[in-house]
């Protein structure tokens, strides 16, 4: 078998298979290893010291297995780690390799969307006490107002596979009422956690049906396309034979029993230690 030079996916857990699902249907041609660090997720309530170490240390694993292009497909990880990454360490790393998040491809496409010019975000803790999503904003789109709201029984839920449960209903109602009451304006939300996707369903039942809902997997995988387009001399090294390797830090099986209630399918996971 060639040598391979994949396109890596990582995630503190499970939830950047939101991601890695839209990603791998629009460009299905790539090699691809996705890596969630399930031993010591969640990341959402660790320090911004811890989840940097733990992200950089998984960068560099990916680095090592063959990875020239590597995606955070995490919202806690994009903001509290890339930035350290992309302008401290991959030079001394190596200066030919990058790292890019979920973020900034979220928020390009925030002001084509919004006409009232106020946004909501509903995210984890870690990524709303970031301040990443208002500070991006307001970078690019001065005059959007920007409104957070913490959710953190969200990820728990979904991962407990309680989509369907009354309590998750109670839950994510509560916290679009939250929301919504912080900023009557809000006319566009963006899902600012990969987990949140699956309970779309759920969430459109709450929000009102003027009110635009932005889930990430779709934008990533089409903000990639166009990066991997523009810069043809990362796309080249980006072996393309179709092959998808899974890993994880913790039990395979329990990642496979996971894993498929965001993929639907089974998926062949092998253990990797940090």
């Amino acid at each position: 078998m060639p040598e391979l030079h994949p396109i890596g996916i990582f995630d503190s857990g499970i939830g950047g298979l939101t991601i890695f699902d839209a990603i791998t249907k629009k460009l299905p041609q790539y090699d691809y290893i996705y890596f969630g660090d399930n031993a010591r997720t969640p990341y959402g309530t660790r320090s911004f010291e811890v989840v940097y170490a733990y992200t950089l240390q998984a960068v560099k694993r990916l680095f090592d297995m063959g990875c020239h292009l590597v995606i955070l497909a995490c919202n806690t990880a994009s903001a509290k780690a890339l930035r350290n990454i992309q302008q401290k360490d991959l030079f001394g790393i190596d200066p030919e390799r990058r790292v890019l998040g979920v973020i900034r491809p979220s928020i390009e496409v925030i002001s084509d969307i919004t006409k009232t010019r106020h946004v909501g975000i509903l995210g984890t803790e870690g990524t709303v006490s970031s301040e990443s999503y208002p500070i991006e904003i307001k970078k690019l789109f001065p005059d959007i107002v920007t409104v957070q709201e913490a959710c953190p029984m969200w990820v728990q839920l979904v991962e407990s596979n309680e989509i369907e449960n009354p309590g998750t209903d109670y839950f994510v109602k509560k916290n679009i009422q939250s929301l919504l009451a912080k900023d009557p304006e809000i006319d566009t939300i963006v899902l600012g956690c990969t987990h949140y996707p699956m309970l779309n369903n759920t969430i459109r039942k709450f929000v009102p049906s003027h009110i635009k809902i932005i889930s990430q997997g779709e934008i990533v995988a089409e903000k990639l396309e166009d990066y991997l387009r523009r810069h043809p001399e990362m796309d080249e090294k980006c072996t393309k034979n179709g092959i998808i390797k899974f890993y994880t830090s913790e039990s395979p099986v329990l990642f496979k029993k996971k894993s498929k209630l965001f993929l639907k399918r089974e998926v062949e996971v092998e253990h990797l230690e940090l």
